[in-house]
């Protein structure tokens, strides 16, 4: 089936597997693009209900089920929910494992390559392979400094909340690293994946973030 999703995607792109990883990585940020806005809006307004909420919090500290209910009432006024950031997340948790599975399957990407690179490999297969100097590894690493690129421009963006816990205040500017942590393990076919989709989300809460929803 892995094989045969490749063959099909190659064959969509004219021949070469990296376009053809790009495609449709862009092809899964356009269909989520709803969900990401809905997630945008919502974001924006749990930033102008903080206020309300923090009132509510001290109101009923001592009745959770009676804060519970008047928080939910509050964000049904607005016709968003506390969890309507993560919907985005998780939507894409399965092409996610798809790219993975592609990507760390022992045949579907052999011969295909990225400028000489390996779609299939690991950077430290790359370097036992072919040497630390040489232009697979080279072709590797640009993409890893990329992916470490987006994740620097995605936490400096980040923006953190009063009512956060100060541990949660200290990590969420971190996760955005996560990219290049997983880049640094993963095969070149799941890194290619992650710096198109990081790049894309990125440029596209840039622009949510200047526009009213």
């Amino acid at each position: 089936m892995i094989d045969s999703l490749v063959t099909f995607v190659v064959n969509m792109s004219g021949g070469s597997a990296a376009l053809g990883i790009v495609l449709f990585t862009l092809a899964v940020r356009l269909v989520l693009l709803p969900l990401n806005v809905r997630g945008t809006r919502a974001a924006k307004i749990r930033e102008r209900l903080a206020p309300k909420l923090r009132e509510l919090q001290k109101r009923h500290a001592r009745n959770p089920e009676r804060l519970s209910r008047e928080m939910s009432a509050l964000y049904a006024e607005e016709g968003t929910s506390p969890f309507a950031g993560f919907l985005p997340m998780l939507a894409q948790l399965p092409f996610m494992w798809l790219v993975y599975r592609v990507a760390t399957h022992p045949t579907a990407l052999v011969g295909h390559d990225l400028f000489g690179a390996p779609l299939g490999q690991q950077v430290a297969g790359m370097v036992a392979n072919y040497g630390l100097v040489s232009m697979p590894v080279l072709v590797f690493v640009l993409v890893i400094v990329l992916v470490a690129a987006v994740a620097w421009f995605s936490a400096r963006n980040i923006k953190v909340t009063d009512e956060q816990p100060g541990l949660l205040k200290k990590i969420i500017p971190l996760m955005p690293y996560g990219s290049v942590l997983a880049a640094l393990v993963l095969p070149l076919a799941a890194a290619l994946y992650l710096l198109v989709s990081t790049a894309w989300a990125a440029g596209e809460r840039a622009v949510l973030a200047s526009r009213p929803l």
